[in-house]
């Protein structure tokens, strides 16, 4: 049977059992996300059927579906709206780091990883996903809460720290210079500067190549700008994420409204490839031998990030029970933490690293979106009645 054929029925199949799973989820008021990732855990790596055929398909369309949750989360905000909420949320990026790298640090020494495993560890219990987050932010209607820029500006200045950790663990794992690691972490700085600065100098020219009259030529040229810069940032080391993010930060007006209503159906296809494919690639053999450490780590971090959210939101003048949302929003960890896991791995460190990394990662993502709903209960709502406050509509135009 031609490859070709396979790959058509193996998608269109996933596809239609993904359908299914969205509607039952949605008739249970919960958010789709672990549903895809379970049926990528049937039918990946050690599940009932192997779809080699597909990956390389489905991967790329995972790759994409980041890029889209990342470019219209940037679309919401104007670039001084993001310089205004990094300037305000530094301090939580740095109560961030030690409350949720500490653990995994601690983690790894006591795993006896060595030094190396803690750094990995570091990095896995750090860094949330912002993928999971905008997707949980999206269902839940919360993209105009008022605590939803603290929310994003840690997620930004956590991407934005990536382009210093990465670069260095991969020249601490495979032995590099300090002189590599130094010029790289330039480059990788650098870029991001750069880009920041076009956003804020020149958005209302990089807006005006495309037409929100002809939605054709704008939803192709918007998703092709995103993706080139997603490409070119991962090229120079930095988080193609954060590439998609300050393209959609640089995009302004009515540019900017219409690329947000006729991309959401193209960004919610691919970012369903996006949760089903970490399924598909997580071995499930592997989990119930990783299962109890994961789950301790999580239990801690979760606690941690929720601290994080919460005091960073007091910090920003939100309610009680806005701090309790951002905090728990911020609890799923994602795409970086396999990334970081499967650095370590091919370097020849501890293989034990990554199933932990990957149950981990699984039970913050699954957790995250059931605790996201949390607030929607009564119980919730009787216990912060007096304090939760009505969202504040974002600015029109930029």
């Amino acid at each position: 049977m031609p490859e070709i054929t396979i790959i058509l029925i193996e998608v269109g199949a996933l596809l239609l059992a993904m359908s299914l799973a969205s509607r039952l989820a949605n008739r249970l008021g919960q958010s789709p996300i672990p549903f895809y990732m379970t049926i990528g855990l049937l039918f990946g790596v050690g599940g009932f059927l192997s779809l080699e055929a597909s990956m390389p398909f489905l991967k790329t369309g995972s790759e994409i579906g980041v890029v889209l949750l990342l470019l219209m989360l940037g679309l919401e905000f104007s670039p001084r709206e993001l310089v205004g909420s990094l300037k305000s949320s530094a301090r939580v990026g740095v109560w961030d780091a030690l409350l949720n790298a500490v653990p995994g640090a601690a983690f790894g020494l006591i795993m006896g990883w060595g030094p190396l495993g803690a750094l990995v560890m570091a990095g896995v219990t750090w860094v949330s996903s912002s993928g999971v987050i905008s997707k949980v932010l999206t269902d839940l209607g919360r993209l105009s809460n008022r605590e939803t820029p603290t929310v994003l500006g840690v997620l930004v200045i956590e991407d934005l720290a990536m382009a210093f950790y990465l670069p260095i663990l991969s020249a601490v794992v495979i032995g590099a210079s300090v002189a590599q690691g130094a010029i790289t972490v330039a480059i990788a700085v650098g870029s991001v500067f750069l880009v920041l600065l076009i956003a804020l100098r020149f958005g209302k020219r990089i807006s005006r190549f495309f037409s929100s009259t002809h939605i054709e030529s704008l939803v192709i040229g918007v998703l092709g700008l995103a993706m080139l810069v997603a490409g070119l940032a991962a090229m120079v080391q930095v988080s193609s994420a954060v590439g998609a993010f300050l393209v959609g930060i640089a995009i302004s007006g009515e540019v900017a409204k219409m690329a947000q209503k006729y991309l959401r159906p193209v960004r919610d296809l691919f970012a369903a490839f996006f949760f089903l494919v970490f399924g598909l690639t997580t071995n499930s053999t592997d989990i119930p031998g990783a299962l109890l450490p994961a789950a301790i780590l999580a239990v801690v971090t979760i606690g941690t990030k929720i601290l994080t959210g919460y005091l960073g939101a007091r910090r920003a003048g939100i309610g009680r029970a806005g701090r309790w949302r951002a905090g728990i929003a911020l609890t799923p960890r994602g795409e970086f933490s396999i990334i970081i896991a499967g650095l370590a791995v091919s370097a020849g460190l501890e293989p034990a690293i990554a199933p932990v990394a990957a149950t981990y990662m699984l039970i913050t993502v699954v957790m995250g979106p059931l605790l996201a709903r949390l607030s929607d209960t009564q119980a919730f709502k009787r216990r912060f009645r007096s304090t939760i406050t009505q969202p504040v509509p974002l600015p029109p135009a930029r």
